[in-house]
């Protein structure tokens, strides 16, 4: 059975105001709306709620037994309008790692506005960050974008919030180790291991317009088994490096002596985007696009790909 919530909050009022006429003026309506609610609430219940007498209204026994079941359904309807309010639940974002400047970046959002309750998640391409933030199921997502054929949907807005300069992280016997910087020329014919690249991610996009660029090697040979592992590889294989950004945060034992070198001349930058939907109205998505606004650089062309995307240093 449907049960007419307007009704049951009529029957409330009237329960708390004794009176037809004083729980319309409550409502802001007339006195026979209150009766005709109350009338159909009655018939769906198939009993009496009220009697009538020259003092008010006086609640029959069913109505008595109603009243608790009735307040309680007012409760939750207000709780459920409530949890989709918007502020009313956290502020959902991708971070694609835990350990990317992407993630960097929400820490200090988080720092900087502890007021803001944030659920932080981790997706794994854009297709399919793009159809979560498309669904609701997330509010937006750090990303590269830009891929060639491959524009954003109308309904999605992004924003570039981050250019992070790759690093070229080598063992202690690489033949580069020793370099306080490197050119991009300079690691031409150095074999760059990156086992996390899948073909078909905006990733691995990125790198094959820098390896088209640069002409540098870059082998993605081999299963990923995560950070740790691939550490373990480019401390013991003083053949092999591999691309690290900047800001991402990495921890390895003393005795592995690995080597983070900038690279100059140009340095080649990883671009990370705010994807967001356009009409999304929760407001700690307002309040991070103008974090992101203060604390980072600005760009000109918003989540355009390009080549290589270099900076000159």
């Amino acid at each position: 059975m449907a049960v007419d919530l307007d009704a049951v909050r009529t029957f409330v009022a009237v329960v708390d105001t004794g009176q037809f006429q004083e729980a319309a003026a409550d409502l802001s309506i007339t006195q026979q709306a209150v009766s005709k609610r109350i009338a159909g609430l009655e018939k769906d219940l198939a009993v009496r709620l009220f009697t009538r007498t020259a003092r008010g209204a006086r609640l029959t026994i069913d109505g008595q037994a109603f009243l608790p079941h009735a307040r309680e359904l007012l409760r939750v309807a207000e709780r459920a309008v409530a949890s989709v309010l918007p502020g009313s639940r956290p502020l959902r974002v991708d971070v694609i790692a835990s350990r990317s400047a992407a993630s960097g970046l929400m820490r200090g959002f988080h720092r900087a506005h502890p007021e803001i309750e944030l659920d932080v998640v981790m997706l794994f391409d854009v297709e399919t960050a793009v159809a979560a933030i498309r669904s609701g199921a997330i509010d937006a997502s750090f990303r590269a974008v830009g891929v060639p054929g491959r524009p954003l949907p109308e309904d999605i807005e992004s924003v570039r919030v981050l250019d992070e300069a790759l690093q070229l992280l080598t063992g202690p016997a690489h033949a580069l180790a020793g370099a306080r910087s490197l050119t991009v020329a300079q690691l031409a014919g150095h074999r760059i291991w990156m086992p996390g690249i899948v073909p078909g991610t905006e990733w691995a996009a990125y790198y094959d317009d820098l390896v088209a660029e640069f002409g540098l090697t870059i082998e993605a040979t081999g299963p990923n088994f995560g950070s740790d592992a691939l550490l373990d590889t480019i401390a013991d294989t003083p053949a092999l490096a591999t691309f690290m950004g900047e800001q991402t945060r990495l921890i390895w034992p003393a005795d592995h002596g690995l080597r983070r070198i900038p690279v100059t001349g140009p340095t080649p930058v990883y671009p990370h985007s705010l994807l967001w939907r356009r009409d999304n109205p929760h407001p700690g998505l307002a309040t991070l696009r103008a974090y992101l606004a203060a604390t980072t650089a600005s760009h000109d062309a918003a989540g355009i790909w390009t080549p290589g995307w270099v900076i000159p240093r």
